[in-house]
């Protein structure tokens, strides 16, 4: 494979990441844990933009369950947007990635 063939592939992978990332861009997931008292959104580029914990679960016997809720709504949330940005994908039809085709 020549230097510019390999050129051209990057820059073709460059431009479907930016598409991919137009694409997602207004994308979100919320998920809550406890009942509610943790909610956590994450955006269409896997940054966490919001995180709400209700004030009674912040008492220190309550810490670890917490922190469970939390590691949880985060792993969920990821799966959620995982599949979102896979259908999104799917959809668009227009990613031909080099070694995940």
């Amino acid at each position: 494979m020549s230097m510019m063939t390999k050129l051209k592939q990057f820059k073709d992978l460059r431009e479907q990441g930016k598409k991919l990332q137009s694409l997602l861009g207004d994308e979100s997931t919320t998920v809550d844990k406890m009942g509610g008292k943790v909610v956590m959104t994450l955006n269409g580029n896997l940054e966490m933009s919001a995180l709400a914990i209700d004030s009674s679960v912040l008492s220190p016997d309550k810490k670890s369950d917490l922190e469970k809720a939390i590691k949880e709504a985060h792993a969920d949330a990821l799966k959620k947007m995982q599949r979102t940005i896979a259908m999104k994908m799917q959809e668009s039809g227009d990613f031909n990635i080099p070694g995940l085709s």
